[in-house]
């Protein structure tokens, strides 16, 4: 049994009562918490917390990391991942994912919803390290082309369906890049594929994304000439992006909306009228990497958004961390407390991954792993994290 308490422990949804103390089994799992700590116990200075939950990465870009250059705008950095992705060869794909795996588990990552365009991680899922849910993207502007689309992607989908589960949880599901990449009838082949499972979808990344919805005009334009894509077929719905996607999807999934960064207070509102399963995951390093803005985040709050945090990718982000990102959205919006930021980098991310029942909070029977968190107040420099359980 290993008996450990610190200054303070955050269970995933709140602050623990102070003296508690946490009993385990030697393998993690969580078999009691006590009022008091009993002798023996291991005391811990700064903050004990559950494992953190990537919401959103791309681990098969890892290689890309430091090829895109810092500001160049979300079209410019959306023209130039698909043309540089495959300027490397296999073997250093395979190095830079297996890095990036280890680095998330360095930095107390103990699920990810990760984002898939090939087979290229199943090898990372095989390891057993981290619990996985692969998100197939399906991509297809071209009406006339999305029966081919879809079949591409089930392809895919079906290579990490059929591999065996391990010791950790790895599931699946098909699901829609962004509005600009998926035409209206890919997104009802994938929403009848995907029956009532989790939809994540890149969203209002950039507010060129809304334009184009809206009156067919901006930057979206150009990025689907660069990439030799017809556009001809598509006819601007008068609204936003949100709305003019979501009515393609059924309302009963659960959404994970990604990015977010000119989501509007009409587009959260009406995805809460819409669906009434809806999560808002923030990469804000990715967004201050390509764009330079952020998410209105206390707009979200007022809205009761349940907001969950993600990395996206090396290509877009300096670091695979969780708490990076939530000491991101301290600095600029440092009127929010870690009670509410470590709540969504664990139990949030966990329910929204529908991995809640694993990980993402401290609770009996339960493994989340723990995380020791130091330096969580400082104003000089960024909080450190090691995985303790």
């Amino acid at each position: 049994m290993i008996l450990i308490t610190a200054d303070r422990i955050h269970d995933g949804n709140g602050w623990l009562p102070q003296g508690t103390t946490l009993s385990l089994a030697a393998d993690g799992t969580v078999t009691d918490i006590l009022a008091t700590p009993p002798a023996g116990t291991i005391h811990y200075n700064g903050v004990l917390c559950p494992g953190f939950v990537n919401a959103h990465c791309h681990l098969e870009l890892s290689h890309m990391h430091r090829v895109i250059p810092e500001g160049t705008g979300l079209i410019q950095f959306l023209s130039t991942v698909p043309l540089s992705r495959n300027n490397f060869s296999d073997e250093d794909k395979e190095a830079a994912r297996n890095a990036a795996l280890q680095a998330m588990n360095n930095n107390g990552i103990v699920a990810v919803g990760d984002i898939a365009n090939t087979a290229d991680t199943l090898a990372l899922r095989a390891t057993g390290s981290i619990h996985f849910h692969t998100f197939v993207e399906a991509l297809g502007f071209v009406p006339a082309g999305a029966a081919r689309s879809m079949s591409w992607a089930t392809g895919v989908y079906e290579q990490f369906a059929q591999q065996p589960q391990g010791s950790t949880v790895c599931r699946q599901s098909i699901t829609p890049h962004a509005p600009y990449s998926v035409s209206a009838p890919l997104f009802r082949l994938i929403d009848e594929h995907n029956a009532s499972g989790i939809i994540s979808i890149h969203n209002q990344e950039s507010e060129e994304e809304n334009r184009f919805y809206t009156d067919g005009t901006g930057g979206v334009n150009e990025l689907l000439a660069t990439l030799g894509i017809p556009a001809q077929g598509f006819e601007p719905t008068g609204m936003r992006s949100l709305p003019s996607y979501m009515q393609w999807l059924s309302p009963g999934h659960r959404f994970m909306l990604v990015h977010n960064t000119w989501s509007g207070i009409e587009d959260v509102q009406f995805a809460h009228s819409y669906a009434p399963d809806v999560y808002w995951c923030l990469c804000p390093n990715a967004n201050l990497y390509i764009e330079g803005s952020l998410p209105d985040i206390d707009m979200l709050i007022a809205e009761g958004a349940r907001i969950c945090v993600g990395t996206d990718s090396l290509a877009s982000n300096h670091k695979l961390s969780v708490l990076s990102e939530l000491a991101t959205i301290r600095r600029h919006f440092p009127h929010l407390g870690w009670d509410t930021l470590l709540t969504w980098g664990t139990h949030n991310g966990a329910t929204a991954l529908n991995m809640d029942s694993y990980v993402g909070s401290i609770a009996p029977g339960k493994k989340p792993g723990i995380l020791h968190l130091t330096g969580l107040d400082s104003n000089d420099e960024e909080p450190a994290v090691k995985r303790i359980i």
